[in-house]
């Protein structure tokens, strides 16, 4: 993924304190993220005339998935009301932080499938939902 060094630290500090505990050794541990955006040029949700996203300037990764050692994944459309309930949840309450924008699920229809994390700083606090 290409992401500016901010958003990279605020990855790292997610994975090593959100991901790595939530899995545990379920499926043999965490092997992998599926990215699914990082920097694109483009406006929030890609609708014409809003403001840029974060994605534009390198703020921001959206992760679909945390694949596992013996080859399965736990997918955000799939797991988040499903068998990795409880685990994406966590992930997701521990993004809270070190990410500026957390969104999920439940924000809205456009995060359905996936996670949305950015170092935005034009806040104060985190936003999550």
């Amino acid at each position: 993924a290409t992401i500016d060094c901010s958003t990279a630290l605020a990855l790292k500090t997610w994975v090593e304190t959100g991901v790595r505990p939530a899995v545990g050794d379920t499926g043999g541990g965490v092997s992998s993220l599926r990215v699914v955006a990082h920097y694109a040029c483009r406006t929030r949700n890609n609708l014409s005339g809003a403001r840029l996203s974060e994605h534009s300037f390198g703020r921001a990764i959206d992760i679909a998935g945390i694949g596992l050692a013996d080859g399965t994944e736990m997918t955000v459309l799939n797991g988040w009301n499903g068998q990795y309930s409880r685990q994406l949840r966590d992930m997701w309450q521990a993004a809270c932080g070190p990410f500026g924008t957390v969104l999920g699920p439940d924000a809205d229809v456009f995060h359905r499938d996936h996670f949305h994390f950015d170092t935005a700083d034009y806040r104060s606090g985190s936003f999550c939902r």
